[in-house]
């Protein structure tokens, strides 16, 4: 057999294709699942970091309002204590 040419025959040609159509249809098919498991996790981590986003915005928020407490606090101190000090040098 050294030198010859094997020729397929039509009939075998197309058996390999159809081998190959059906092997690319099932990798398809398995990306295919691979896409809608990876978008359901993806859509269950996204719902849990809307809810933590949500919770730290309130916590953020109850933090701002005690420190705005505080800065109006300090403010009127110095205010006062400022105030008090200027009478205090006048009168």
């Amino acid at each position: 057999m050294c030198g010859l040419v094997v020729k397929h025959t039509h009939h075998q040609r197309m058996g390999r294709m159809e081998s190959n159509t059906d092997k690319g249809l099932e990798l398809a098919l398995e990306a295919l699942e691979r896409i809608a498991t990876h978008e359901k996790e993806c859509g269950e981590r996204w719902a849990e970091a809307m809810v933590e986003l949500r919770d730290l915005k309130v916590v953020t928020s109850n933090h701002a309002e005690r420190w705005e407490k505080l800065a109006w606090l300090v403010v009127g101190t110095v205010g006062t204590t400022g105030a008090a000090a200027w009478a205090a040098m006048i009168f």
